[in-house]
């Protein structure tokens, strides 16, 4: 017998379907859907993104929280299934030295009771960033989803809207 799994992790490349992959496990596992959303709009392009993707939410409950993730994740377990999209915008929004806080999200979804979905995007496929600021920020955002992958239960990779299974989930008698 197979558990619907405890953390899922989806990650692919811009406009990749990893949204729209994350979406469609959390509905397969059933219950209550909590959406965590962590961007925010700070340019009409980016209010238009975040439109897209509240239109696809019909029937969930919305938390718009950017920077508190952990404590986000504490107030809803029990509560139902949990998307977070997507942790390389809340990465951003914590800005350098990020360090400390992926160590304890990474706790903090040790913790957890109900399953958890989280997106986020795969950046080192691309070019070397021409400027040390953005080096930075991507060798960071590697080493958090390794981070996370490590953890997960599932790993999933959207690669032109094609689900590619990256970590099968464990079966659990």
């Amino acid at each position: 017998m197979t558990l619907a799994p405890r953390i899922t992790m989806v990650t692919g490349g811009a406009r990749s379907g990893k949204s729209s992959l994350a979406e469609s496990i959390v509905s397969g596992i059933g219950g209550a859907r909590i959406y965590i959303a962590t961007a925010q709009a700070w340019d009409d392009e980016m209010t238009q993104r975040i439109k897209l993707h509240q239109d696809r939410r019909d029937g969930w409950i919305t938390i718009e929280e950017p920077l508190d993730l952990c404590g986000a994740l504490q107030r809803t377990d029990g509560q139902g299934v949990r998307l977070v999209d997507c942790l390389t915008l809340w990465l951003a929004n914590l800005g350098d030295g990020a360090g400390p806080q992926v160590e304890a999200l990474c706790d903090a979804l040790n913790r957890q009771k109900s399953p958890v979905v989280l997106v986020t995007n795969e950046l080192g496929l691309g070019i070397v960033p021409e400027n040390a600021l953005a080096r930075r920020f991507r060798d960071q955002h590697g080493w958090m989803n390794q981070s996370v992958a490590r953890i997960a239960d599932q790993v999933w990779m959207a690669v032109s809207g094609l689900p590619l299974r990256l970590k099968p989930q464990r079966e659990t008698p």
